[in-house]
């Protein structure tokens, strides 16, 4: 019910519940507001304008967490009122991320390198709400191996599946089982957003059903 539309005055001594801080997504994909939606919160999409680090050779992690940050706190600072989630992935093999691909033969130049072989994906996640200093920073690790892939199943899966805007060229949750033998770890992470750190860190939030809502963390 829209509380606004109620003009009741509440009972002496009565207190009215604090109304929850709205929830932001910082991010333009659609496969985390597709994930987020499935924990049943209310939230907004405002897509930070920032540039994400994406050297290669930098740690996986330091660049996921960074990147993560810089899109939760662009969007906290323009947002104090509401809670922003940031998130970044990229996926690690040989010492280096592979990040989205510029181009399909940088897309094919990536699944040749993962064919047959296993590989980390990494996410960063950064909670931020400036109304009370609220800062929080996960990273949640996976694992994926690959089938082996001949040219055939590499243009048959490129065939299918539009990758220039997904790490490591593919998506897991799109006809995976053509390139991928087997997982470890978070399913959700691999496709982009872990749920299980997520709604854990939101229950801290007192977005999902805690009554007493932390009111700082730093990382």
């Amino acid at each position: 019910m829209n509380t606004r539309s109620q003009n009741h005055s509440s009972p002496a001594g009565a207190q009215r519940p604090e109304a929850r801080p709205p929830l932001i997504l910082a991010s333009a994909s659609p496969r985390r507001r597709e994930l987020l939606g499935e924990l049943g919160v209310p939230f907004e999409v405002v897509v930070a304008q920032v540039t994400e680090h994406e050297e290669s050779s930098t740690d996986p992690r330091v660049m996921v967490a960074h990147n993560a940050a810089l899109k939760a706190d662009w969007v906290a600072m323009r947002r104090p009122d509401a809670i922003v989630l940031g998130a970044d992935t990229t996926v690690y093999i040989d010492g280096a991320a592979l990040n989205k691909p510029r181009d399909l033969d940088e897309a094919r130049t990536m699944l040749r390198r993962l064919s047959g072989r296993t590989h980390t994906v990494f996410t960063g996640l950064a909670i931020r709400h400036s109304a009370t200093g609220l800062r929080i920073d996960e990273g949640v690790a996976s694992e994926v191996t690959f089938k082996v892939l001949d040219d055939a199943a590499i243009e048959a899966y490129l065939a299918r599946v539009h990758v220039l805007d997904k790490a490591g060229a593919y998506a897991i949750q799109e006809y995976g089982e053509l390139i991928v033998a087997s997982h470890s770890g978070s399913w959700t992470n691999i496709v982009g957003l872990p749920l299980e750190t997520t709604k854990q860190i939101l229950t801290q939030c007192g977005l999902l059903g805690m009554t007493q809502p932390v009111t700082s963390r730093r990382a």
